[in-house]
């Protein structure tokens, strides 16, 4: 199972849901192998309370030629938690842009894997997260309901197959706005909770996700993996 995570703009929390997405997957899938997290932003690592990589990330991958094969990725993975294991993006000293066809075969290796695999595509308008978030059978929109939001998801070059909704005070848009607006269910409510910024800055998001974040996200879990099988 394939799913990219996706925001039309930054500062959705697109990272933190798509690393408890993750983890909690791996928890679930265990017996299948676990899951695997994919990093097109460069801070998952972060969130995970992991270290840069010292080595070469998937900037690297992506910018080599052709002979560079899908293999290669298994040797830029690391641990990043119990059953799961991370593609960390590592911000290069100098802007690498993909080679031809690379966005492609990153989809094809991803989509290959057994495991659950989940892709941070951060604001997917192009590139490889754009790309990812297109092909992916599973593609959450991450959103937190404000109208500039709204506006750039309705401008977004592609549609989500669910929303997950980052739901804070204060706010007049809510379930039914979003869906009514975009035309997709929302396939999950996250309320903004402390527990999981505490979590995020201990580093144990990984391996200790917030109960409430946990459960929003068990649902949407649940609905991609019914959607997927349908």
């Amino acid at each position: 199972m394939l799913i990219a995570c996706w925001s039309p703009k930054g500062g959705s929390g697109t990272t933190v849901i798509a690393c408890g997405l993750a983890a909690v997957l791996a928890r679930t899938s265990r017996a299948g192998g676990g899951a695997l997290l994919a990093d097109l932003c460069g801070d998952a690592a972060s969130v995970l309370g992991l270290p840069d990589p010292s080595g070469p990330g998937l900037a690297e991958w992506l910018a080599a030629g052709p002979d560079v094969a899908a293999g290669a990725l298994s040797r830029l993975e690391v641990e990043a938690g119990p059953g799961l294991g991370l593609l960390a993006w590592r911000r290069p000293a100098v802007e690498l842009r993909p080679g031809p066809g690379r966005a492609d075969a990153l989809v094809e290796a991803l989509a290959a894997d057994a495991r659950a695999v989940v892709v941070d595509c951060g604001a997917a308008t192009e590139g490889a997260g754009l790309a990812v978030a297109a092909a992916a059978p599973v593609s959450l929109l991450v959103l937190r309901p404000c109208y500039l939001a709204l506006r750039r998801a309705l401008a977004a070059p592609l549609r989500p197959s669910g929303v997950v909704l980052v739901n804070e005070g204060g706010r007049a848009l809510g379930r039914r706005d979003i869906e009514d607006v975009l035309g997709v269910p929302v396939r999950a409510e996250v309320e903004v909770d402390p527990a999981v910024a505490r979590a995020v800055d201990a580093g144990l998001l990984a391996r200790r996700v917030p109960r409430a974040l946990e459960r929003a996200l068990r649902g949407a879990v649940g609905a991609a993996a019914g959607r997927d099988a349908a």
